[in-house]
């Protein structure tokens, strides 16, 4: 959530960097009713000063034996008023809040400016795309040749974009989680969460999804539960509410969780094998930092999922996503993604965004400054590290053979008990 003193201290600049991401956006309708809201507050403070001088010649009347009903009714009636424009005040702060909950960040300055995706920026690359002498395979053909994902029966038993790994796809894919959060756990130095993947709209508000992606989200019928899309929501949330010290930050965290997303709005894409489904695995990176740390921090955390790549030996590249391409409360976001011969291009397979105190204000999340004692909000970053089920895919096609077998990567060898499928 934007803050509403720089809205107020700074709305040209607000309004401009909104506009970068798309020129409908706008926050002139939180300042007009920040300025109602405000004549409310001015009102009933000149009402409750009036008040209290009247208040105080009631009891000097009285002293004198004379009669207050007069000034005691208009007293009363100011009352009131007082009351009524309190009202005014808590229906425009709730005006304000769900205006301000339905805008996204503004992108910081350094990100590239731009109407869409085809204005995204490659960065750097690692590794050169695969190629072959042979007639390669999608990873799709490939898993269901070879039994590691049943698509059909996936579909069959729940709906259309749900799947059912199999025998040596099972243990691929828990060697790529068990792989990951060794790594960063016990190379890069996160805690190791294990969060709920049910959380209630609360936390879905404080990380962003709600209200603006309800319709993305699975809802637990007549419950305030929703199936999370990624571990950044309960793991940012852990803190939501709470005062932290400084000498607490950077706090490190990772989670492998299943996620769920409905996908709406994505007919079309990506429907063959496992880009885009409804139920995934991902080992999610988090952090929570100061503001003069946040920088530096969404760098280290970009190259911790860059490192697993490396070492998976996967050709990826980094993306600078443009204005109009990161994320609603991201204000700066890194994507890393990773060639698959099938596409004949690369695909995402890690956001690596830095979102500032955006998230914190909607979560309350706060640190005690050492050096001037005051309480500040926590900015936070988070990213994939790495999204499993396209790793999976990844690692099928980059490393088929001609024989039509596929080598597993070595790192990922003592976690499958297997070096090919």
């Amino acid at each position: 959530m934007l803050d509403i003193k720089i809205i107020r201290e700074e709305p040209e600049k607000v309004n401009e960097l909104l506009k970068r991401r798309n020129p409908e956006l706008s926050i002139d309708k939180v300042l007009e009713i920040d300025m109602e809201r405000r004549k409310a507050q001015t009102a009933a403070d000149e009402l409750k000063s009036k008040r209290k001088t009247e208040s105080q010649k009631i009891g000097e009347l009285k002293k004198k034996g004379e009669n207050t009903d007069k000034i005691q009714e208009e007293v009363r009636k100011m009352g009131d008023e007082i009351k009524a424009l309190e009202d005014k005040q808590i229906e425009f702060d709730t005006k304000q809040r769900d205006l301000l909950l339905s805008i996204p960040n503004t992108p910081a300055e350094d990100t590239p400016i731009g109407t869409s995706e085809d204005d995204n920026v490659v960065v750097h690359t690692w590794g050169e795309p695969t190629k072959f002498d042979f007639e390669f395979k999608p990873h799709w053909d490939i898993a269901s040749e070879k039994g590691l994902v049943d698509f059909e029966r996936g579909v069959k038993i729940s709906q259309s974009r749900f799947i059912l790994y199999r025998g040596k796809g099972s243990a691929l894919e828990r060697a790529i989680i068990n792989f990951f959060l060794e790594v960063h756990t016990q190379k890069h130095g996160y805690e190791e969460i294990q969060p709920p993947v049910l959380v209630n709209s609360g936390a879905m508000t404080g990380t962003g999804q709600l209200p603006k992606f309800a319709e993305d989200m699975y809802k637990c019928e007549n419950e305030d539960l929703y199936l999370i899309p990624t571990a950044e929501v309960p793991v940012t949330n852990i803190y939501s509410g709470e005062i932290l010290s400084e000498d607490e930050l950077p706090k490190y965290m990772t989670a492998y969780t299943p996620c769920f997303r409905r996908e709406a709005g994505s007919a079309g894409k990506d429907t063959r094998g496992l880009i885009r489904v409804h139920q995934f695995n991902k080992v999610e990176l988090v952090k929570l930092t100061t503001e003069e740390q946040s920088r530096e921090e969404h760098e280290k955390l970009t190259q911790d999922a860059e490192e697993v790549l490396q070492m998976l030996g996967l050709p990826y590249r980094r993306i600078a996503l443009c204005s109009a391409d990161i994320g609603f409360s991201a204000k700066k976001c890194w994507d890393l993604e990773v060639w698959m011969p099938s596409y004949g291009t690369y695909k995402e397979i890690s956001s690596c965004s830095w979102f500032g105190d955006f998230q914190a204000r909607r979560s309350n999340t706060r640190y005690k400054d050492k050096a001037t004692g005051k309480t500040k909000f926590v900015h936070t970053i988070n990213g994939s590290g790495l999204a499993v089920g396209r790793t999976f895919a990844a690692i099928l096609e980059n490393f088929q053979q001609a024989d039509g077998s596929v080598i597993i990567p070595e790192v990922l060898r003592k976690y499958t008990g297997f070096d090919r499928i």
